[in-house]
Parts: structure tokens; C-alpha cells; sequence
């Protein structure tokens, strides 16, 4: 088992910056993706960016080159830092980790008012 907690978010304005970050403990493997999704009121779960143990990232268009994920392996912690946010980026943010299995965090409220 992982366990994953979250912690950031909350309320920005449009243009502002808010970071998250997610510490991973349990049976955490050497190999694994860490990263976030996020899911907005009425719309699907989408990707917003993962970052591998290797340091290999992928982000969502919409996001590029306003986020930037990073992570610390010897922490098994993985940040969002944001900025630039847009009320668009409004949703739950979810951390999550891929090793053997797939865990989730329980998620944190990223509000960008206009």
C-alpha cells in the first residue's frame, strides 16, 4: 500500500501562483511515476503532468510553460508549483502514484478567481 498526502491550493487570483506538493510513504518502489490530475465541476479527470523517478516529465497542453513539476526522490515527494493560473485551472487537484499499482490522494481545492 501508498499512502499519499497532499497539501497547497486554495484560492488565487487570475495571473497568481499557488504550489501543491504530495508526499508518497508505504511501499514505495524504486521505478515510478508521480504526478497530478485534476478534474473540474461537470468535466472529465484530465492529466496534468507526471514526472518519473528519472526526472522525465509530460504535461498537459493547456499547462505548458505555466506549471512546473518537480520532485524529490529521497522525500518520494512530487510539487506543482503554478503560475500564471487562469480561472480555467479551477478543479480538484488530485496527486497520484503509479508504481505496481496505481494509488490517489484524496485531493485539494485549486479555486483561480476571475
Amino acid at each position: 500500500q501508498v499512502q499519499l498526502v497532499e497539501s497547497g491550493g486554495g484560492l488565487v487570483q487570475a495571473g497568481g501562483s499557488l504550489s501543491l506538493s504530495c508526499a508518497a510513504s508505504g511501499s514505495i518502489v524504486s521505478r515510478n511515476v508521480m504526478g497530478w490530475y485534476r478534474q473540474a465541476p461537470g468535466k472529465q479527470g484530465e492529466l496534468v503532468a507526471i514526472i518519473t523517478t528519472g526526472g522525465t516529465t509530460t504535461y498537459a497542453d493547456s499547462v505548458k510553460g505555466r506549471f512546473t513539476i518537480s520532485r524529490d526522490n529521497a522525500k518520494n515527494t512530487v510539487y506543482l508549483q503554478m503560475n500564471s493560473l487562469k480561472p480555467e485551472d479551477t478543479a480538484v487537484y488530485y496527486c497520484s502514484f503509479r508504481g505496481l499499482r496505481s494509488y490517489w490522494g484524496q485531493g485539494t481545492q485549486v479555486t483561480v478567481s476571475s
